[in-house]
């Protein structure tokens, strides 16, 4: 019998599932603009639980896209670009009440097979398995221009409503449990069958259970401490790890949420290490790479702290990667390659680049760390916060006050462009022993936008110049959050992206 069975399929969207969808909303919306790869790929790399597909015979026949909001926060007679970020959620609050639907496409020569239901249906469990309060979306009135010369709006839907007309969308959404809030204005800019017009309709989770979690947060403070590290001669690995702990521990007593070491402090290694070629001298340093790891799992789960090990050079087949690494105190890992490599990297060490911007969940948050040079290109503190980062995080190794100066020039800008803490830590004091590695300079900082809600000069906390020290500093998420929704100004709000954006390329693919 398996000859005449036919497989249907629902799940989430993959990324090898972009094309096809692209087509499909071509095929379902031909008047209107379809899907553009990059809007699908940050809808997968922002909130893959909320993409859905139906498969038949794996051919793809219907979709649906959504995100997660506090409607609360957002104005009655919202437009679909403001709901969605243009379309790329990158407003999507992991904390929210409310599942927003932002679209649901089912191929023309499969209606009338409850391709859509399923979808909707697709859309209630998942509310119901993340405790949401509701599910709202902006529905089209396609009939509603036939209608348009005799009746308002208003009319229509309550016509639709009570079953004297028939809407493809509307009638679908009325039928599948949902109610209707109100009528909005000027929606969809070229939703023309519409002639702009959408009602918003809402269906309520009765499986809803409050929870404390979502209790409005006077404030939500995340401890910084930054670790201004001496580079001086030791004489083993145990003598590095001693000076670790001791730094764990002193970021552990000021009850530190992150302690964080600077870029490529593990060179210090080198100055027991008797090898004067600086790239042979490299790739000894990266057999200390298990060592490395194991230590700063260790300390994170011992001082109940998370830390960012500074970076590390490693080994990994066969080129040599700048990594710094993220010790949560649960025990994970996590890492993040160096992506702009210096000329200096390159000619001494033969250093190669990363090719991915990461952002890291922690139980403070959404975090990214730009290693040193990777903070001076501005396109990587915007993708970061796009995907949701509050802090960035920047261990940095410069050996003069104009390279310094660079990477806290350009941390502070990132940190007023996009809304976001940025901290930087450096390593000072010498190197005698190791090439290329013989001077330092830093002055460590935590700094924060620019407005009245937080310090005059955006500066949280910062260590005095090249002595080996450290910097305690709180930043609150909870005053980042209202200040990008109402502070005096709100660069990340009133970005152009009708002018531009930045987009990150998946590896080994073009977009």
């Amino acid at each position: 019998m398996s000859k005449f069975e036919k497989k249907i399929i629902i799940r989430t969207i993959r990324y090898e599932d972009i094309d096809e969808i692209v087509e499909l909303g071509k095929l379902c919306f031909p008047n209107m603009d379809p899907w553009k790869r990059q809007q699908l790929i940050s809808h997968l790399e922002i909130f893959p639980e909320g993409q859905f597909c139906v498969e038949l015979d794996g051919e793809i026949i219907g979709s649906c896209s959504s995100l997660i909001i506090n409607f609360d926060e957002y104005d009655d007679q919202h437009t679909w670009d403001e709901i969605t970020d243009e379309g790329y959620i990158t407003n999507h609050d992991s904390e929210g009440y409310n599942l927003y639907g932002i679209e649901v496409a089912v191929h023309p020569d499969y209606r009338r097979m409850k391709i859509g239901r399923r979808l909707y249906e697709a859309r209630k469990e998942l509310a119901r398995e993340m405790n949401l309060k509701s599910i709202i979306i902006g529905g089209r009135i396609p009939n509603y221009r036939r209608y348009s010369e005799e009746m308002s709006p208003r009319q229509y839907v309550e016509e639709v409503m009570n079953h004297n007309v028939f809407d493809p969308v509307l009638t679908f959404q009325v039928m599948n449990g949902f109610t209707l809030k109100r009528v909005n204005r000027n929606y969809l800019e070229d939703d023309a069958a519409s002639m702009k017009y959408a009602t918003l309709m809402e269906w309520n989770n009765v499986d809803y259970r409050p929870t404390t979690k979502r209790h409005f947060k006077t404030a939500f403070p995340v401890r910084i401490c930054a670790i201004q590290y001496m580079m001086k001669k030791i004489d083993s690995f145990d003598e590095f790890a001693q000076q670790c702990e001791y730094y764990a521990d002193v970021g552990a007593s000021y009850q530190s949420d992150f302690v964080v070491f600077p870029e490529i402090f593990t060179t210090q290694l080198l100055s027991f290490i008797e090898e004067k070629s600086p790239s042979r001298a490299i790739r000894r340093l990266t057999d200390f790479t298990e060592d490395y790891i194991n230590l700063f799992t260790d300390l994170a789960i011992k001082y109940n702290v998370n830390i960012i090990g500074g970076s590390h050079f490693v080994e990994e087949e066969g080129g040599i990667y700048n990594i710094a690494y993220l010790f949560r105190r649960d025990g994970t890992i996590e890492k993040q390659y160096k992506i702009h490599i210096t000329p200096n990297e390159r000619r001494f060490w033969g250093i190669q680049g990363g090719d991915s911007v990461e952002v890291f969940d922690t139980d403070c948050g959404k975090i990214a760390i730009q290693i040193c040079y990777d903070i001076e290109f501005p396109e990587l503190g915007r993708i970061a916060t796009e995907k949701g980062a509050n802090i960035i995080f920047t261990p940095f190794c410069t050996d003069d006050r104009q390279g310094y100066l660079r990477v806290r020039y350009c941390s502070q800008a990132r940190a007023v462009e996009n809304q976001v803490y940025t901290m930087i830590t450096g390593t000072v004091g010498n190197l005698t022993h190791v090439e290329n590695m013989d001077i330092q300079y830093a002055q460590s900082g935590i700094f924060t936008p620019s407005d009245f809600a937080f310090p005059r000069d955006g500066i949280v906390g910062e260590c005095h110049p090249n002595i080996e020290t450290v910097v305690v500093g709180d930043v609150d998420l909870e005053l980042l959050r209202r200040s990008r929704k109402s502070g005096n100004v709100t660069q990340w709000k009133d970005r152009r992206h009708d002018l531009y954006r930045v987009e990150q390329h998946l590896k080994n693919e073009t977009t």
